[in-house]
């Protein structure tokens, strides 16, 4: 993909998000997409799998610290439609954030449906992956791990796999003071490696810092995903407007982009989920 002809605003696809300057507006754009038996079970409750599709773009969006404006949907038709529609009007309404338009479409085998979000940047420049410096703070806005619960089935985590809410105020609060920021999708461990990476530079973690759900599943918790809490770094003299937990210190670029409790974690196939 990143061979193909690329607009700047693409950021290399390394980012989460496209960022685009029209007039005296920065717009902030992200696509994803589910598919069934990847992202959803064949007998998931669509009216969850509708919510998840637009939570996880929206998280995006709050990564950039960005404003939704509307959403386009691109849907398969299949089993409990009606169903999904319910999901739907249900995460629109709680996010505040409109139907813009899409596609629907018939055809057979899996399910594949797709959402692209439009935000509206509330500050500039964007945060980036990229922009963590020496000396500064990692942080994230909460434990990882309750999505990983909520799949084995624990009642008490459900929804934080079923319907996961982005942190968009955090986001927005956030994004003039932050060095680097992304949403944790994919692992906690993957995610600090994305941003070590993207940035030049080291991110030592701390083990005993890093809040999680189950402290029995430990290495479980940090590299499962889903849990859509905001991982990001600060400069020292950041006061931060929202609460959040530091978990480590960006260092100057050494033997590996991630440390945990100063081991070396060097191979990303190893730290979360990947996509393929």
């Amino acid at each position: 993909m990143r061979a193909l002809p690329l607009h700047p605003g693409a950021r290399g696809l390394l980012d989460d998000c496209a960022v685009l300057e029209i007039g005296s507006e920065t717009l902030v754009i992200t696509h994803d997409m589910m598919a069934e038996g990847t992202h959803f079970r064949a007998d998931a409750d669509m009216a969850d799998v509708a919510w998840k599709l637009v939570a996880t773009n929206l998280s995006d969006l709050a990564a950039k610290g960005a404003e939704p404006v509307g959403v386009l949907m691109g849907h398969m038709l299949g089993r409990d439609d009606a169903r999904f529609l319910e999901g739907l009007r249900a995460a629109l309404a709680d996010f505040a954030t409109p139907l813009l338009g899409g596609d629907t479409i018939a055809a057979a085998g899996p399910r594949a449906l797709g959402l692209t979000a439009i935000g509206r940047a509330t500050c500039t420049p964007v945060p980036a992956r990229s922009g963590a410096r020496a000396g500064d703070g990692v942080w994230i806005t909460g434990p990882v791990g309750r999505a990983m619960l909520g799949f084995a089935g624990d009642p008490a985590h459900r929804a934080a796999f079923d319907r996961p809410v982005p942190r968009l105020a955090q986001g927005r609060a956030l994004a003039p003071l932050v060095s680097a920021m992304m949403d944790i999708s994919d692992g906690l461990l993957l995610d600090a490696f994305r941003i070590a990476e993207a940035s030049g530079m080291t991110l030592a973690l701390d083990r005993e810092a890093i809040p999680v759900a189950d402290p029995a599943q430990f290495e479980k918790c940090l590299r499962w995903g889903d849990d859509y809490e905001l991982l990001f770094t600060a400069p020292p003299s950041a006061v931060l407007p929202v609460p959040a937990h530091r978990i480590g210190t960006v260092q100057a670029s050494g033997t590996a982009p991630l440390l945990l409790d100063s081991k070396p974690l060097g191979d990303p196939a190893s730290l979360g989920y990947r996509h393929g």
